[in-house]
């Protein structure tokens, strides 16, 4: 192999692993590797509200928020777990804070536009179980959201958090699934 045919081999593998990573790509994972106390996997994101009713379709793929959520679920519950307890949730749905207004021009169709009428929303489905393996609570098709993300702005994780007003919506559902252990 030439020297110039191996340096475009090394750019071309380069590129494809510099591309952008959206939550529909087919290779992407469907839930998290299985460790600890908590597990957390999701359906397929592409019929996921976010994607299927967004103006920016692009945009709202772009990413990998389904799995940093999931990631957050589960470090957040498995600090307020009691010793032996297991949590195995699955995200059916998701549809972030916000939402992308065409109308405002080329040039701002990918800003996400943050509105009262834009609140976040999930459904899910969870079953917390005891040492024992007994089932303490389950839900299938659990609602959760955030009427109020927007004027409730303190104890926000991080303003530049692009999921923190979803990480505060699950913070509050986990003080109410699993009080302090």
């Amino acid at each position: 192999m030439t020297a110039a045919l191996g340096g475009l081999l090394a750019l071309a593998t380069l590129s494809a692993a510099a591309a952008p990573r959206t939550v529909t790509d087919p290779k992407a994972p469907t839930e998290l590797k299985e460790e600890g106390p908590v597990q957390v996997r999701w359906t397929d994101p592409s019929k996921f509200t976010e994607i299927r009713n967004s103006s920016n379709r692009w945009e709202a793929e772009r990413g990998n928020w389904v799995h940093d959520l999931a990631t957050y679920i589960r470090t957040t519950a498995a600090k307020r777990l009691a010793p032996g307890q297991t949590l195995d949730v699955t995200i059916t749905d998701i549809k972030r804070a916000g939402d992308y207004e065409p109308q405002h021009g080329p040039r701002a169709q990918d800003i996400r536009i943050m509105k009262d009428i834009y609140p976040p929303r999930m459904t899910l489905d969870y079953v917390l179980k005891d040492a024992q393996g007994n089932v303490l609570k389950q839900s299938t098709g659990e609602k959760l959201i955030d009427m109020g993300y927007l004027s409730t702005g303190v104890g926000l994780l991080s303003d530049s958090d692009p999921l923190r007003y979803e990480k505060r919506m699950l913070n509050d559902w986990l003080r109410k699934v699993l009080p302090a252990a």
